[in-house]
């Protein structure tokens, strides 16, 4: 009887995310990769040419709930999936490095497969991949149930950032200690909120973590650090550079959308000309479809089909053959693919990515977007903060906290934090990607390094590698590892006590690079007293 209320309660949830007027949660969703490739085209999707099943192997940790209390629940554990590729290894006592892949809001299997940056560089440093699920996501589930985890407010406050990294933390130590590989430094990489995540870990366990690569992390949009008229600024400019006439198109027809549906049957009309599969109840449905395509588009911007491209060709080809919406239509089309219907709620569908971010984005993870400017291609829709607060409390029993990821890992002076504290760690950011106006341009110092490409979009540098590639991601990808090999360094201070004088006398300083294991092992040789500092 119990399971059967509980499977009525998830039900219930589901439903009450759709009703609910999404306009106060248009937060635009992370992940290193379109959730709707599987939906589009084959030749979209891009994965990985070399799948890495058969190269890795699957293990689950006993994970503590709770890491920060000592109550008797927090003791409570559930399985934690990690997967691990011993393929490229040189073993632990060549002290090569750990290359540690952070899971992020979903399953990490389908990341595995589209982000190759480890596997692609692995063979250059005999590096160890790990890859670590999320907690609540995936298999890793709390609770024994995806629906007894969310069930209430009290399960669901362990679903947070911060459980999320220590969880990292305790696999990533569990990991060098079964493997005997205490000498081996770890580097942690991760894409979106998986990037905020790496950033995250290096400033709060620098004594795991020796490096981190964060890419398209926008770790500036909170607490009104970045604008928040930033990411859809960036949208329209992805269209307008595109083509002038398609984003003319896109900006008129909103209001064109709005006159139709006022008619007698409007919504009968707007439903039949583009083939939704339920008929529109209020034209908002349709707009928010279109935001989030174009949202989508732009912010997974690939070559070498360019979205943007895409939808924009086919909205001015169809210029001289129909009208503003004929038009529009045929950029859904084109992005789409030919179908029998679409889908008006495609992008809102409660899947588990869609409602664990929901309550992560209602929780902690506040980034406040909104689309409020004169030369936008979108209506003005300025992010509420009150009416956000008022549908997350509404929908989950709980007060977003929207000042607490900047209280507890830096901000709104997040740039002189990173300067005075932080060291070693690659942020990376392609600027047509809308999340890159809140991420982090331009370098901090000779350790905190911005790595930026004009043409890139999200989290393509840590992409799989593909033969077409353009130069100029290429060159990215180089840059990031010549500043991967450069930049996380240690700085090795050899000294030896001269019994005579009771002192100790510096012998030698070097700096030991990460690709070069030996160094750190013959600076080690030898002495009598060593020091390593971080270099800063």
């Amino acid at each position: 009887m119990g399971s059967v209320l509980h499977s009525f309660q998830w039900l219930c949830l589901f439903f009450l995310l759709v009703s609910v007027n999404v306009s106060a949660f248009k937060i635009p969703r992370l992940g290193t990769w379109s959730r709707t490739n599987r939906e589009r085209s084959p030749k979209m999707m891009r994965p990985s040419s070399h799948l890495p099943d058969d190269d890795l192997k699957t293990f689950y940790y006993t994970q503590r709930l709770d890491h920060f209390n000592y109550r008797p629940d927090s003791y409570t554990t559930f399985q934690q999936r990690y997967m691990i590729s011993f393929k490229y290894w040189g073993g632990p006592k060549s002290s090569a490095p750990i290359f540690a892949f952070f899971g992020a809001e979903g399953p990490v299997d389908l990341d595995i497969h589209f982000v190759g940056f480890l596997r692609d560089n692995a063979p250059h440093f005999n590096a160890l991949i790990v890859y670590i699920e999320h907690r609540y996501y995936g298999k890793s589930i709390p609770f024994g149930s995806r629906e007894e985890s969310m069930r209430n407010a009290s399960t669901r406050g362990y679903f947070n950032s911060a459980q999320a990294i220590a969880d990292y933390a305790a696999i990533l130590l569990h990991i060098k200690k079964t493997l005997s590989a205490q000498n081996s430094p770890i580097i942690v990489i991760g894409g979106s909120y998986g990037g905020m995540l790496a950033s995250w870990f290096r400033l709060k366990y620098p004594h795991i973590a020796l490096g981190a690569l964060a890419s398209s992390a926008p770790i500036l949009y909170f607490n009104g650090t970045a604008p928040q008229a930033g990411y859809y600024y960036i949208v329209t400019k992805d269209f307008k550079e595109t083509s002038e006439s398609c984003y003319q198109t896109i900006r008129k027809s909103w209001s064109k959308i709005d006159r139709v549906a006022k008619k007698p049957n409007g919504l009968s009309i707007l439903s039949k000309r583009f083939k939704t599969c339920v008929k529109l109840n209020k034209s908002f449905e349709l707009k928010d479809y279109l935001d989030s395509l174009y949202t989508d588009a732009a912010q997974y911007n690939y070559p070498p089909e360019y979205p943007v491209k895409l939808i924009c060709g086919a909205i001015d080809a169809a210029a001289k053959k129909t009208d503003i919406l004929g038009q529009i239509f045929e950029g859904v089309v084109a992005y789409m693919n030919h179908r029998s219907c679409y889908d008006m709620n495609e992008y809102n569908y409660p899947t588990e990515t869609y409602l664990g971010w929901r309550w992560q984005t209602c929780s902690e993870m506040v980034m406040p977007i909104g689309h409020d400017r004169n030369d936008s291609m979108f209506p003005p829709a300025p992010f509420n903060m009150k009416r956000f607060v008022h549908e997350c409390g509404n929908l989950y029993g709980v007060l977003p906290q929207p000042h607490w990821v900047t209280t507890y890992y830096g901000g709104p002076d997040l740039k002189l934090i990173l300067h005075r504290f932080a060291s070693n760690i690659i942020f990376s950011n392609g600027l047509r990607d809308p999340y890159s106006s809140g991420g982090v341009l331009e370098s901090i110092s000779n350790s905190v390094v911005a790595v930026t490409t004009v043409n890139g979009c999200h989290c393509l540098d840590i992409r799989s590698r593909e033969p077409k590639d353009p130069e100029w991601l290429v060159t990215q990808r180089n840059t990031e590892m010549v500043k991967f090999i450069t930049g996380i360094s240690l700085t090795c201070v050899m000294v030896e006590f001269d019994e005579l004088s009771n002192r100790l006398t510096i012998v030698h300083v070097s700096n030991v690079m990460l690709g070069i294991a030996a160094s750190l092992d013959s600076c080690m040789r030898g002495y009598r007293l060593i020091a390593i500092r971080r270099e800063m």
